[in-house]
């Protein structure tokens, strides 16, 4: 890889780090959790972010080379064009950087799991080394090969495992050994989130998706239960908020995060109004920012007193 500015420029592009703070939510909150049982080190929390920062990224690279090989990337798709489909970078570049950044992502869940488990604790490090392997496979066969999951309607399911239940719960463990049931509230509220940004790409690509046989969950049901689909998402990250806050409340501050939700009710009416998909892509940044923001508010509302 050539690493001239002009050159670094693309990479960053096809890197696409606005999408870093959706994933990081789930890392965060799961940290929140953490910090709020008095638990805490920064060498997890550090190794945490770098991971799930390789993981979106591997995820990024493999879906403009997998949509792009399979021609979804089109002159018809709605959005920012992707690196791949403009030339900026071939396919064989993509796929050099999706092996490369998969084998430091191998050696950094290493890293992370000997800080957070040591060798005594094998049984634990072998599961969370498989999970990391996982989330890896997971990131790469979105789009894919011929077997990519997300062009047979499963995305939504991934990203709820991995983004929501894996990424807050399992962050919690690394920091503490355990987890509690009331934990599964704010991993709902994550997951359930990180979907409806899924869905809300979805949505706005559903015609170029369902010519390009993508079968997207938003293809199968259709543009306007897609969007019925959407209200339900938010409806269930709502009521996961209240449990959120009940389980852990001591102050109002642990209500905090429910504030995130009147954003939020406006953007559900303008999605509810809108006809035409290409008026949904403004949406994907301001849920994926609201999503971050519920998380940092979680942290600040659970962890005032420490």
């Amino acid at each position: 890889m050539s690493f001239e500015a002009n050159s670094l420029k693309i990479w960053l592009q096809a890197a696409r780090l606005r999408t870093l703070p959706l994933s990081f939510s789930g890392i965060i909150a799961g940290a929140a959790l953490a910090l709020s049982e008095g638990v805490f080190n920064i060498y997890i929390g550090v190794l945490s972010l770098w991971c799930t920062l390789l993981f979106q990224v591997i995820s990024n690279f493999a879906n403009d080379y997998g949509d792009g090989l399979k021609g979804t990337d089109n002159d018809q798709r709605i959005g920012p064009k992707r690196v791949l489909q403009s030339g900026l970078l071939a396919a064989s570049q993509l796929k050099r950087g999706i092996v490369f950044l998969s084998v430091v992502a191998v050696f950094s869940v290493l890293l992370l799991l000997t800080v957070s488990f040591g060798i005594s604790n094998w049984p634990y490090f072998l599961l969370f080394f498989v999970l990391g392997i996982a989330s890896i496979w997971s990131a790469i066969r979105y789009t894919v090969g011929a077997s990519a999951y997300g062009y047979k309607g499963l995305g939504d399911l991934f990203v709820f495992l991995f983004f929501g239940l894996l990424s807050v719960l399992g962050s919690k463990f690394l920091y503490t050994l355990h987890i509690s049931l009331s934990d599964i509230f704010p991993a709902l509220v994550i997951g359930s989130l990180s979907v409806s940004v899924l869905n809300l790409n979805n949505l706005r690509d559903h015609e170029n998706d369902r010519l390009s046989d993508k079968n997207t969950l938003v293809v199968k049901l259709g543009y306007k239960w897609g969007k019925r689909y959407h209200m339900l998402l938010f409806f269930l990250a709502f009521l996961a908020s209240l449990g959120t806050a009940y389980f852990s409340f001591e102050s109002s501050l642990n209500l905090l995060p429910l504030l995130v939700f009147i954003p939020l009710l406006f953007h559900l009416i303008k999605v509810s109004k809108t006809t035409s998909p290409s008026l949904l892509d403004p949406e994907l940044k301001k849920v994926a920012l609201l999503t971050f923001l519920w998380s940092i508010f979680f942290l600040i509302g659970s962890n005032y007193l420490l």
